[in-house]
């Protein structure tokens, strides 16, 4: 399962497809949140929001590897056959183990900024019905 969220350094494009061949075939559950360089306010906090949810709820499978967050930047070419692979063609924020994968963007505009609870509530059910699958 991948969830995407990032705010620093890119994985370079070997990395990138390793991630991707990975969790196609594991039990991780990735996070992604994907973006572009130019960002409002809003998607900076569901960026956040969703990484801190993540690391809150989950600590022990994230410090174990079983979870990761990245935040990708779709203008970085590294980031571009994943975006491509999933699907990806504007900013969304995916979580994603094996085959399934879920599109958490609309609550993510909804929610993070004016209702954080329901949004963390939100992730939580997701990344819980990922768990026992």
């Amino acid at each position: 399962m991948a969830i995407c969220f990032s705010c620093t350094s890119q994985p370079s494009a070997q990395a990138l497809k390793h991630e991707g061949e990975k969790a196609a075939n594991s039990d991780k559950i990735e996070a992604y949140y994907f973006h572009f360089t130019a960002r409002c306010v809003t998607c900076l906090t569901i960026e956040a929001k969703a990484k801190e949810y993540l690391e809150a709820l989950y600590p022990n499978l994230m410090k174990n590897g079983l979870l990761s967050f990245q935040s990708l930047n779709l203008e970085d070419d590294a980031v571009k056959p994943l975006a491509k692979r999933l699907g990806v063609s504007g900013q969304c924020l995916l979580i994603v183990k094996g085959d399934q994968k879920i599109d958490l963007t609309n609550e993510g505009f909804l929610y993070a900024m004016v209702k954080p609870d329901k949004f963390k509530e939100i992730i939580n059910e997701k990344v819980d019905g990922l768990l026992i699958r």
